[in-house]
């Protein structure tokens, strides 16, 4: 799929929408305004009625602590949309909430970016929900593609530039040349995998209980996947597996570092195999 020009945000004129479809986190961009919109991708249900209890941020506070007659789940799966009929709820309801919060001279056209296995259904869902919140016009880019001229690669080029877009629920590594993808890669291991791998660690090394949250932070704040020369420690709260109380202990990054190098090797291999499959 050929993506002619240099800048994504050039096709839209002023005051329009760009959104990033992720299996963590949706962000809807005004062009004029910048990022209006950054709420997690999750949905709160209602089990014997299918009604939406509540989206985004709201939902995800419901995350693990909802009651028993509400689940709240995360319409994305693994880089795919798992439940398309929750996500084109979710999307509608976002694209929704900002539109009604700006006046637009006509209808608004919307680029979304999708997870590159996104199936034909699935984008008629994704076309069908954002036409459904008031958009004039969608169109739809893979995400690898919207990364590289994010962050400027000059993929109007014959030269390969490689993306390695590491998300919530997977990474997709694309080399990218002459506007297109030439060769497409995607595994199922991302933030969330190095957040669970946090918390196995925590719970086996200090008997500690930690939310993901929690996890993601300690992620942030210290962790990597390579020595940085700049080490420090990080004072994490949870709860004690074995008397149930509140417990503090402190964390080194170079632990952090170690309990993540599995799913950083799994990364690491998928860039080897896609450079394999790549074309001279």
């Amino acid at each position: 799929m050929k993506f002619p020009g240099l800048n994504l945000m050039s096709w839209l004129p002023a005051n329009e929408i760009a959104v990033d479809l992720g299996t963590a986190n949706t962000l809807i961009y005004v062009k004029g305004e910048g990022i209006v919109l950054n709420e997690p991708s999750v949905v709160a249900i209602e089990k014997a009625t299918g009604k939406i209890k509540g989206i985004g941020l709201e939902a995800k506070r419901m995350l693990g602590r909802t009651p028993d007659g509400i689940l709240a789940v995360r319409p994305l799966k693994d880089g795919v949309i798992a439940d398309f009929d929750v996500t084109e709820k979710m999307l509608r309801y976002f694209l929704k909430t900002i539109i009604d919060k700006h006046v637009f001279r006509v209808k608004p056209k919307v680029i979304v970016c999708v997870p590159s296995g996104i199936t034909e259904v699935e984008r008629r869902a994704v076309r069908d929900s954002a036409e459904t919140a008031g958009a004039k016009q969608v169109l739809m880019v893979a995400e690898p593609m919207a990364a590289a001229i994010g962050v400027g690669l000059p993929v109007e080029t014959p030269t390969g530039n490689m993306v390695i877009d590491i998300g919530g629920g997977t990474t997709e590594i694309a080399v990218i040349a002459l506007s297109g993808i030439v060769s497409d890669t995607s595994i199922r291991t991302g933030g969330d995998e190095l957040d669970q791998a946090i918390v196995q660690f925590m719970r086996k090394n200090y008997n500690l209980l930690v939310g993901e949250p929690t996890a993601e932070a300690i992620k942030i704040k210290i962790g990597s996947a390579a020595p940085t020369g700049d080490e420090r420690e990080m004072e994490v709260k949870g709860r004690d597996l074995v008397s149930g109380i509140p417990k503090t202990v402190r964390v080194h990054s170079t632990e952090i570092r170690e309990a993540i190098q599995e799913p950083i090797q799994q990364i690491v291999d998928a860039v080897r195999r896609a450079l394999e499959i790549t074309p001279p």
